[in-house]
Formats: structure tokens, C-alpha cells, sequence
């Protein structure tokens, strides 16, 4: 956003992700140690840090994302006297929480959202959710255009500008053979994204189908939200199944697949979804805030009830056995998403409402 008047400064845990925002977005960046586990002297160092880190900045906007960013960021810059706060909202662990820790999670999205000026979900369930718990007021409350943080470059998720030999080269490579039905996920391979329910599925699909794949592209998380033993035996054991870890550029890989299964038991606005979309492959998704708006049943993808391993099932098979419906799903997906998401829409509205508040902020210094 240089050319339109702002010097940004991108603030997150070290590690080769901020080093890559660096370079690529030419940014300058600030490592700054965050956990994601609640770890409350850990969280309090976070905090002082960015509080400091602040006074010596004098930033005009501070804008966070994700739950421990929102509390660290929020809390820290209002303590500094930063004139304008804002927190996108883009998913909520504490939709999966009960009991004390729910209460503590709670609470810090209520101090979170007290804390800031603004607060954008990324989607209109969040919003929805967020009034129906009291976490704020309506009039702290915004959804940027049609939902997303950031839009999807439905240019760059499009199969057309993929090397046609390299897709062969990595089917091969994946031993995905003509006449494969392939479904892809793409995401943490935890509990919490459905991946138990998915796997199970799958299980019961390869009884009496051979020309099914499935393909899982992202890392194992086991520390946080591990799978049930059962469900990695099987991601061992089924020669069908295709895990082949994180992946930097995941387009080849939709380019590849078929459809996209995302049986999530929570996100924000899931770029995932979208990404799939763009790429031209329906998909299954949970219902769940975000790809209960980005999917609409029938048209580009179907919508399943959560932790529900025979939706998930009997999606599958729909899709795998009636042609004429999948081929409908297939010819709507890409045209659903570059009408509603293209990122240049999302960009121009967040670029706009930075206009509005800081218009607000210089007049009523007048």
C-alpha cells in the first residue's frame, strides 16, 4: 500500500514465514515471540513487548488478526494510546471449547474487541455468533465487502496458467491415474478439520470403489489437536491416500483433484474454499460460518452437516457417481468465486474504510 500513503510494518512470531512477507510484500517486519496455547507469562511478555514496541513506532492504525494476535495487539496498542485499533476476526478456537476453558477464552475475546475501535469478521456467521455471545456492540461491528480478509488473485488460482507437463509429471509422481476420481483437503490435518470423519469416509467409499484418491496436502499437527490412532493407521495403510505434507504453491495440486472435501468444524471465512473454487473444483464443506457463504448448495459445491461422517460419505459418492450433477457443480465454481471474492474488491474496501476512520480520527483533532 505505499503508493497510496501508508509505511506498514508487519509484526509476528520469527520463523521463514515473516521472512517471506518481508521479501515478497518489501515490508519491513518486526519478530515478535507469540504462542498459540494460552501460556499467561509467555502472553504477558507478548504483551509488554508490543506495548513497547508501540510507544517507539507511534503507528496511527494497528490491525490484527487471529485470537492471540488480537489480545496481544489490541490490548498492547491501546495501553500506547494508538488512536485506531482494528481486529479482524477470521475464526474462533473457542467455538470447540467448554468449560473453564471457554470461560477464559471469553474473556479474552471480550477484552480483545473492548480493546479495539473496530472489529471486522470476516464473515457473516462470525458476525452473527459474535453479537449472540455479547463479545461487543453492533456499532463496533463491520463485515469488509462480501466477506474474506483478503479477497482470493482469482489471476494466480487458475488452472490455465499451470504447466499442463508438470501436472502429468506430479500425477505420476503420485501415482494418480487416468480415470482417478481424486478428492482433495487442504489444511492442518487435525482433529478439528474433520479429518477423523474424512478418513473414516474415505475408508468405507474404497470398499467398492478402486479409482478413488484421496488427497491430503498440509501438515500434521499432533501436539495441538491430534487425529485418533485409528485415523493415521489408515492414512498409512491406504495406498488411496495421498499425504503429501505442506506445500508453498497448493495449486497444483487442486489442479489435479476433482473436488475439494472440507468438513471443518469451524472457520472464519476459509481461503481454502475459495481457493478451490477459483480453480474451477466443487466442493463439500461442513456448515459452518464462512463456507456456508462461499458454497451454495446445488450450485458450486454441497453443504454437510459437522462431525458427520455419512454426509460426508454420501457427498462423496454423489459426486463421485452422478456425472451430470458434479459437471453442474464444476461448470458454476469459478464464475461464484471471481464475481464475489476477487481480491482487488476486498483490498479496495479495507483501503477505503482505512480512508474513513482516519478522515474521522484528523477531524475530530480539529
Amino acid at each position: 500500500m505505499f503508493e497510496k500513503g501508508f509505511n506498514v510494518l508487519g509484526v509476528s512470531s520469527c520463523g521463514k514465514e515473516l521472512d517471506d512477507v518481508h521479501k515478497d510484500e518489501g515490508v519491513g517486519v518486526v519478530p515478535l515471540e507469540m504462542t498459540r496455547t494460552i501460556s499467561p507469562i509467555k502472553d504477558l511478555k507478548s504483551l509488554w513487548n508490543f506495548y513497547w514496541l508501540c510507544k517507539k513506532e507511534k503507528p496511527l492504525i494497528v490491525h490484527s488478526h487471529t485470537p492471540k494476535a488480537g489480545i496481544v495487539g489490541m490490548l498492547g496498542a491501546k495501553l500506547a494510546g494508538v488512536p485506531i485499533r482494528l481486529h479482524t476476526v477470521a475464526g474462533l478456537p473457542l467455538m470447540e471449547a467448554t468449560g473453564i476453558k471457554r470461560s477464559i477464552l471469553n474473556f479474552v475475546e471480550k477484552l480483545t474487541y473492548s480493546s479495539a475501535t473496530k472489529v471486522y469478521p470476516n464473515s457473516k456467521g462470525l458476525y452473527d455468533f459474535i453479537l449472540l455471545e455479547k463479545f461487543t456492540s453492533p456499532s463496533k461491528l463491520e463485515v469488509i465487502a462480501d466477506g474474506s480478509s483478503n479477497g482470493i488473485n482469482t489471476s494466480i488460482f487458475n488452472r490455465d496458467v499451470l504447466c499442463k507437463e508438470e501436472l502429468e509429471k506430479l500425477k505420476e509422481t503420485l501415482d494418480i491415474k487416468e480415470g482417478d476420481f481424486v478428492f482433495i483437503f487442504v489444511g492442518r490435518l487435525v482433529g478439528d478439520k474433520g479429518i477423523n470423519e474424512l478418513v473414516h469416509a474415505f475408508k468405507n467409499i474404497c470398499k467398492n470403489s478402486s479409482n478413488v484418491k484421496l488427497l491430503l496436502v498440509g501438515p500434521l499437527e499432533s501436539e495441538l489437536d491430534p487425529l485418533r490412532n485409528s485415523t493415521l493407521e489408515e492414512m498409512e495403510t491406504n495406498e488411496n491416500i495421498i499425504s503429501v505434507g505442506f506445500q508453498k504453491d497448493v495449486r497444483p495440486y487442486f489442479a489435479i483433484s476433482n473436488a475439494l472435501v472440507f468438513p471443518s468444524y469451524r472457520e472464519g471465512f476459509p481461503n481454502v474454499v475459495m481457493q478451490a473454487g477459483a480453480m474451477g473444483l466443487p466442493s463439500i464443506v461442513s456448515d459452518i460460518n464462512g463456507c456456508n457463504e462461499i458454497i451454495v448448495q446445488d450450485k458450486n459445491g454441497s453443504i454437510i452437516p459437522v462431525k458427520n461422517t455419512e454426509a460426508i460419505e454420501f457427498e462423496m459418492l454423489k459426486f463421485l457417481n452422478d456425472n451430470e450433477y458434479y459437471n453442474q457443480l464444476k461448470e458454476n465454481s469459478r464464475p461464484m468465486i471471481t464475481e464475489r471474492y476477487e481480491q482487488q474488491i476486498v483490498w479496495n474496501a479495507l483501503l477505503e474504510e482505512y480512508n474513513r476512520l482516519i478522515k474521522e480520527y484528523e477531524d475530530s483533532k480539529k
